[in-house]
């Protein structure tokens, strides 16, 4: 074992004209977070801890989207998804619809550790979190002045259909500035009316463990009852006793390319190493879908790889590695 290693993003798809002022608010969050699992490990804590310990901070936090912070839906409203998961017996536990939980990576560890389910959604979700105590606020808590400003601006372009693959001549019926402004597309949306992308941390602690733990809001306008990746154990959200993995981008991809079991598998059966199983899976996996991933192996190795213009992520390692960085 090569001792412990962390990784955390804050999504991948990044606008290419992004204010330096955001940049830097975004690096000082990942760093701060970084450091949060770093005196964790130092202190033995084992690593599915760590990954909540994370995940919660980045939910607290406005800047990304997740828990305060998140998309709207169409409706103007937030729906969050969130998934965990202990590689050492591969226990997981996911939870998707939530509108009062304030962190709801804690409600999909509860749903692993103390209900017979993996996987609780909607109303049903938020009944177990009312059950078991955890913190509720009023969906208005999760909603920013930002993210209704990106919901107005993202309805006036047209360009948010509901299976977020819109053709190239539905990107024309845009309007000028959200086309013009931005080639570049994720989803089929013009990355300029894209919120900042899901949030995810993965460990390795000194014995060898690796948990993984993504929380998300969804897609900028989505339709009400959609469900991404985050909390889809194998696509967003993945570990075993090789590796953990926590995927963002272009859920729909994600999904169909099971992008997180994807990294283990090819470790498994095709001898790769951590960062050869990423690249391989990046390259090989996504078809003409847009994410990224971040990584870490039972051997203390960190990895990621993305197929966007960047990405928010930050790693550091035992032996003293670290790194925060958005471009490629």
């Amino acid at each position: 074992m090569g001792g412990w290693a962390i990784a955390v993003h804050g999504g991948a798809g990044v606008d290419p004209n992004l204010p330096q002022e955001r940049q830097e608010e975004a690096k000082k969050l990942l760093t701060r977070c970084l450091h949060l699992g770093i005196s964790a490990l130092r202190s033995n804590i084992p690593a599915i801890d760590v990954v909540e310990l994370v995940v919660r901070e980045l939910e607290t936090d406005p800047l990304f989207n997740s828990g305060r912070g998140s998309a709207l839906t169409e409706n103007g409203t937030v729906e969050m998804e969130a998934s965990i998961m202990d590689g050492p017996k591969r226990r997981c536990g996911a939870v998707s619809g939530l509108t009062t939980v304030k962190n709801p990576i804690t409600l999909a560890r509860l749903v692993m550790e103390i209900s017979p389910h993996s996987y609780l959604a909607f109303s049903g979700a938020e009944e177990f979190a009312r059950q078991q105590g955890v913190e509720l606020v009023d969906n208005g808590y999760f909603i920013t002045e930002e993210n209704v400003g990106m919901l107005k601006l993202a309805k006036e372009s047209n360009s948010i259909l509901f299976d977020y693959r819109i053709p190239a001549a539905g990107l024309e019926s845009c309007s000028a500035g959200a086309a013009a402004d931005s080639p570049l597309v994720m989803n089929g949306l013009p990355i300029s009316v894209y919120a900042p992308e899901t949030v995810g941390c993965v460990v390795v602690d000194s014995e060898g463990r690796c948990a993984a733990a993504t929380s998300t809001g969804g897609l900028m306008n989505k339709k009400s009852g959609r469900i991404g990746d985050s909390p889809l154990i194998g696509s967003g959200t993945y570990a075993c006793d090789l590796c953990g993995i926590s995927c963002t981008g272009e859920g729909e991809a994600i999904i169909r390319g099971t992008l997180a079991r994807d990294v283990a598998a090819v470790m498994e059966y095709k001898g790769l190493d951590l960062q050869g199983a990423v690249d391989f899976v990046v390259k090989e996996r996504l078809d003409e879908g847009k994410a990224g991933l971040i990584a870490v192996s039972r051997d203390g190795e960190v990895a990621c790889g993305f197929n966007t213009n960047g990405m928010f992520r930050g790693f550091a390692t035992e032996d003293g590695f670290m790194e925060v960085g958005i471009w490629e």
